[in-house]
């Protein structure tokens, strides 16, 4: 990992179509509207845009710790898009500022965090899990 700058920034866009949507992606009582979890990921998109270049071959950055406020609901049909902003670096852990917003108004924002691995690493580990075929 090379030395990830405070102030590095990223950003990620889509449009809302009906997968997306909280009363299709969750349950049919909810309302027709962007669903959180939906907001989410393009927040996590956006900060790992942020240090995407500042990352080694053989390294990504997982998601640790989301606390995030959605604020206003959006229709499908618009487009959405979250930006980061590094606000901290510990070691392997990045701290993030993040925020979202449709067409008409900012509609999250909250703290993200994400740490740098070792695909071959996390890889081994996982294997290490599955169940030994008897």
């Amino acid at each position: 990992m090379q030395d990830i700058p405070l102030g590095a920034k990223g950003s990620f866009a889509m449009l809302v179509r009906p997968p997306h949507l909280a009363n299709q992606f969750k349950d049919t009582t909810l309302p027709p509207v962007f669903a959180t979890p939906m907001m989410i990921l393009i927040m996590e998109n956006a900060a790992l845009n942020a240090i995407r270049q500042f990352l080694d071959p053989g390294e990504s950055a997982v998601g640790t710790k989301v606390d995030v406020s959605h604020m206003a609901a959006t229709p499908v049909g618009h487009r959405v898009r979250a930006e980061a902003e590094v606000v901290g670096v510990t070691g392997r852990q990045i701290q993030f500022r993040v925020a979202a917003w449709d067409e008409a108004e900012q509609i999250g924002a909250g703290t993200h965090e994400r740490m740098v691995i070792n695909l071959e690493r996390l890889e081994k580990r996982l294997v290490d899990k599955r169940p030994s075929s008897s």
